[in-house]
């Protein structure tokens, strides 16, 4: 039988098996409710605690500062609608961009509902926003700033330091979702002014439903979760405490040196993939840019003439895994609003493009498959 090849890596990835074991053990040995005084809860509170202080570290955060969540979707609807309900008395004006994950479109959606205003920042072919852009629709009522970190489709990155310099001033709050950037790039709460920070553990071979919200010191709203007293009354319900200790040990394994390793060796990998393709004669255009100053496990292409859907039907017929896009458009093929933003609606790269994402596991025989894949695959539908 063969085996499957997973190039969805910015969906989500496999569990790390360190993290697996480790976090495992700690389903089975600490139990306890770390809300409770008891042995258990302590040795709960204990674990609690000394993951909260890894986490912070990775990012350059205090500790009080880090408040564990369900994932990337409760932090950003926490730091977006419980901004806006904390400083409406300030303004109503929010900046985001065109290219965020849906994660962060939505609430902002629905806040336009109840009244705000929210600017949409437009980015170009390559998937980057302007700066120059930027400082002309900042507003002296505008009260929340939200871009994300790399984009997950077409891995561009955002210049969150310039951004943070420009704010760090100014009254609007700082929040940028660090989901696809967090485990790559170095991240430095404090150098760059962020004032809020959203990531999920999936994202770095760690477990689903946990992640965690940065907040600033000073930064403060009501829990968006109403309940018991958790997390000293930010966010109500029992800490999945194993969880949060599997994330916490995925963080270690991820070094800077690491990191680092991760990015060069992504890089080669989608040098790896163009190449070839060229020399197959495919006819096929990147979309964004193939350069270091990247999110390197992604790469999106355009193979001119082909369906996303009917290529990703025949790939995964083949046993090779990747996207048609955003991976919360789960088990729909749409249109890519981040295609859609960078190149208009009338381009033929909406449809027929497909996301091509790295990770920890991948090898280069996994790509040779893939390439063979689509070769064989796009030769015959071009007949």
């Amino acid at each position: 039988m063969v085996d499957e090849i997973y190039l969805d890596n910015a969906a989500t990835t496999k569990i790390d098996g360190e993290v697996y074991d480790f976090m495992t053990e700690k389903y089975k040995t600490v139990y306890g409710n770390a809300s409770t005084l008891y042995g258990l809860g302590r040795e709960a509170k204990s674990l609690l605690e000394n993951s909260r202080s890894i986490i912070a570290n990775s990012i350059n955060a205090d500790d009080d500062e880090i408040i564990f969540t369900s994932g990337g979707s409760e932090s950003d609807n926490t730091a977006i609608m419980q901004t806006a309900i904390a400083r409406s008395d300030l303004g109503k004006h929010i900046i985001t961009t065109e290219i965020e994950h849906e994660a962060v479109l939505q609430p902002l959606k629905f806040l336009e509902q109840m009244g705000y205003e929210v600017t949409y920042l437009s980015v170009d072919e390559f998937g980057n926003i302007s700066l120059d852009d930027f400082k002309k629709v900042l507003r002296d009522d505008t009260i929340l700033v939200t871009i994300m970190s790399g984009n997950n489709e077409v891995g561009s990155i955002m210049p969150i330091h310039e951004i943070g310099e420009i704010l760090k001033d100014h009254q609007a709050w700082f929040h940028t979702d660090a989901v696809q950037a967090y485990g790559l790039l170095d991240i430095d709460v404090q150098r760059d002014h962020i004032d809020m920070l959203s990531t999920s553990a999936h994202k770095i071979n760690g477990p689903k439903a946990v992640g965690f919200l940065y907040k600033k010191e000073g930064i403060n709203f009501p829990s968006l979760i109403k309940g018991g007293q958790q997390e000293e009354k930010r966010r109500a319900g029992t800490e999945n405490v194993p969880a949060i200790a599997g994330f916490a040990k995925a963080v270690t394994l991820i070094t800077n040196e690491e990191k680092q390793t991760r990015q060069t060796k992504y890089f080669e990998f989608k040098n790896y993939i163009v190449n070839e393709l060229k020399k197959r004669d495919i006819d096929f255009e990147i979309n964004g840019k193939i350069e270091e100053n990247n999110l390197n496990h992604i790469l999106n292409i355009w193979f001119k003439g082909i369906s996303t859907y009917v290529l990703q039907t025949n790939l995964d017929l083949d046993k090779v895994a990747v996207s048609g896009g955003s991976a919360c458009t789960a088990g729909s093929i749409e249109p890519s609003h981040v295609l859609t933003a960078m190149f208009g609606e009338a381009s033929p790269r909406i449809a027929e493009s497909i996301r091509i994402s790295f990770g920890k596991y991948t090898t280069r025989d996994d790509l040779d498959r893939l390439i063979n894949s689509l070769d064989k695959t796009i030769k015959r539908l071009k007949k």
